[in-house]
C-alpha cells in the first residue's frame, strides 16, 4: 500500500489520485476512513508536500474525500451515508478509467442485449414463467367510460380488489380511501419523499439494498444511511445510535425476502424495530413487493403490527412483469390526500388501461391457483439451484431460498476486488455484485428463477470455472 508505479507516463499527483481511488472502491479504505497526514503521505510516497496537497485538493473537488477541522482528511461518506457516491468529474470520466462500478454496469449494459449471455441481473421474472390471462377486447368507447371510474386515488374497482386481498392476505384493515394506486412501487416512494422529506433530510436504509442504486433520493437531496443486516433483519441497536446521531427522520426497510440478501426479518425484530419507531416518532415505510412469492409462513406484515406507524408499500410487478406497473401506498387517509395532491402538481398521469388490465387478472376466478403454480414452480427452481450450489459450499456460503426472487452468496476466500467481478462478464454470466449494493465486494445476488433445466447446467459449469480462477488470485 502507499506505492506508485513510477513507470507510469502521467504526472505523479494523478498517479495518487488513481490509487487513493481504487484503495476506496476495492474496500482497503472506507467511508469515514482517514487518510495519513499529508506530511506523511509525501514521505511515504517521496515527492513533495505539494504533489500530495495538489492530488487531495482534486480528490476533494470530486467528492472522495472530506477534510474535517480537527479530524483530518477523511473518505467521504457523502449524501449516501455509508456507500457514497462521489461527485463525478465528466471530463476525467471521459478520459480515466477509474470508475469500475460504472464500468462494470456499461459492460453489462452491453451484454444484456446478447442472446449468448445469460441474465441473472434483471431483477424480475422470465417472461415463460409470468402468468397469462385471458383478456377481453377493448374498444376505445369501452376505456373512456372506464376513465370515468377514476379517482384522484386510482381506478376504484382495482382500487377494491387490492383492498379486498390486503384484508385477506395481510390482515390489514383498510379503506378504498386508505390505498392510493402508483405507477409501481418507484412512484410510491418518490411522492412519500416529496410529502414527508426535504432537502438534506436523513433516511436509514438496509445495508446492502437496492435502495443505493436508485437515483431518486440524490434527486430529492436525501442523505441514506446503511444499517447493517444480520440473521434476523436490520439490526436496530446500529439503527438507534443513526437516530441519535443523524436524526433520522424515516426508516426505509424490505423485511420479507429482501433485495439483493433474500433475508426476512424475523418477528421479534419487526417487534423491536417497531418500538424504536414509536420511541423516536420516526414512521417505517414497509417496502413489501415480494410476499406474495412465499414458501414458507410468513411473520405479520410491520403494518399489520403498527397500523399507525407503518407506511406500508405493494406491488404487482413481480408477479406480472415490469410492463404492468402497477403499485399502491397503503397509509392514514390524510397522508393518501396529501401523496394523491402531490402526483397532480407535478403532472404524474395514472393511465387507466393498465390498471383495467390488472382488475381484469385479478378477478380472474384462476388467479389464486395460477399465482399457487408460479410459487410451486419457483420453490422447486429454488432446490434444484439450491443442489447444485451445494457442490460449491466450500468457497461460497449462502442461505436457504424460502420466497421470492433472489439468491445471495457470500465468497469464502480472500478478500475480492471490484475488478474481479468482470470475470463473470468475461464467461457471459450477468449477475449483481454486491458493490452495487453497498461496499461490499464479497457477495452476490442471483436472480435464480431465470435458471431452468436447459440452462442450469451451463451455468454451474462457467461458475466453476470462475470459482476455480478467484481460488487462483
Amino acid at each position: 500500500m502507499w506505492q506508485l508505479n513510477n513507470q507510469k507516463n502521467i504526472p505523479v499527483y494523478q498517479q495518487i489520485m488513481e490509487q487513493l481511488i481504487e484503495y476506496i472502491q476495492n474496500g482497503q479504505l472506507l467511508p469515514g476512513d482517514r487518510l495519513p497526514p499529508e506530511r506523511k503521505l509525501a514521505e511515504t510516497y517521496h515527492v513533495n508536500r505539494s504533489t500530495v496537497v495538489h492530488a487531495l485538493d482534486e480528490l476533494v473537488a470530486l467528492g472522495w474525500i472530506v477534510r474535517k477541522r480537527g479530524s483530518g482528511t477523511l473518505v467521504n461518506e457523502g449524501n449516501w451515508g455509508r456507500t457514497a457516491n462521489p461527485r463525478i468529474d465528466w471530463r476525467r470520466r471521459l478520459a480515466d478509467n477509474h470508475f469500475q462500478q460504472e464500468a462494470y454496469l456499461v459492460k453489462l449494459q452491453q451484454q444484456l442485449k446478447s442472446v449468448q449471455s445469460l441474465d441473472l441481473y434483471t431483477g424480475e421474472l422470465p417472461l415463460n414463467l409470468i402468468p397469462s390471462f385471458r383478456l377481453p377486447s377493448f374498444k376505445w368507447e369501452t376505456l373512456l367510460l372506464e376513465e370515468q371510474k377514476q379517482s384522484p386515488l386510482g381506478y376504484l374497482p382495482l382500487q377494491e380488489l387490492i383492498v379486498q386481498r390486503i384484508k385477506k392476505e395481510q390482515k390489514i384493515d383498510v379503506s378504498s380511501n386508505e390505498v392510493l394506486i402508483t405507477s409501481g412501487a418507484k412512484q410510491a416512494m418518490f411522492l412519500l419523499l416529496q410529502v414527508m422529506l426535504q432537502n438534506g433530510d436523513s433516511v436509514a436504509i438496509e445495508d446492502p439494498s437496492f435502495l443505493y442504486s436508485l437515483p431518486i433520493f440524490a434527486t430529492a437531496g436525501i442523505r441514506l444511511y446503511g444499517v447493517e443486516l444480520d440473521s434476523q433483519g436490520m439490526r436496530v441497536d446500529q439503527l438507534e445510535q443513526l437516530i441519535l446521531t443523524k436524526k433520522i427522520k424515516m426508516i426505509l426497510v424490505n423485511p420479507t425476502f429482501q433485495n439483493p440478501t433474500g433475508r426476512t426479518m424475523s418477528l421479534q425484530r419487526r417487534k423491536e424495530l417497531i418500538d424504536l419507531s414509536r420511541k423516536y416518532q420516526i414512521p417505517i415505510v414497509e417496502d413489501d413487493v415480494f410476499s406474495e412469492l412465499a414458501f414458507v409462513d410468513l411473520p405479520p406484515s410491520l403494518k399489520e403490527l403498527a397500523p399507525d406507524e407503518v407506511i406500508h408499500l405493494g406491488s404487482l410487478s413481480k408477479i406480472f412483469g415490469s410492463s404492468l406497473k402497477i403499485g399502491w401506498i397503503v397509509a392514514n387517509r390524510d397522508l393518501i390526500v396529501r401523496l394523491a395532491e402531490a402526483r397532480q402538481m407535478v403532472d404524474f398521469s395514472l393511465s387507466v388501461f393498465p390498471q383495467v388490465v390488472a382488475s381484469t387478472a385479478l378477478k380472474d376466478p384462476y388467479f389464486n391457483q395460477k399465482q399457487q403454480n408460479l410459487v410451486d414452480t419457483l420453490k422447486q427452481s429454488a432446490r434444484d439451484f439450491e443442489k447444485e450450489l451445494k457442490l460449491l459450499s466450500n468457497d461460497w456460503q449462502f442461505e436457504p431460498i424460502e420466497g421470492g426472487l433472489y439468491a445471495y452468496l457470500t465468497w469464502k476466500n480472500k478478500k475480492l476486488t471490484r475488478k474481479d467481478w468482470e470475470l463473470f462478464l468475461d464467461e457471459q454470466l450477468l449477475v449483481a455484485p454486491a458493490f452495487l449494493f453497498s461496499n461490499d465486494t464479497m457477495s452476490l445476488r442471483i436472480n435464480y428463477t431465470r435458471l431452468n433445466q436447459e440452462n442450469l447446467a451451463v451455468f454451474f459449469n462457467k461458475f466453476q470455472q470462475i470459482t476455480d480462477q478467484l481460488k487462483q488470485k
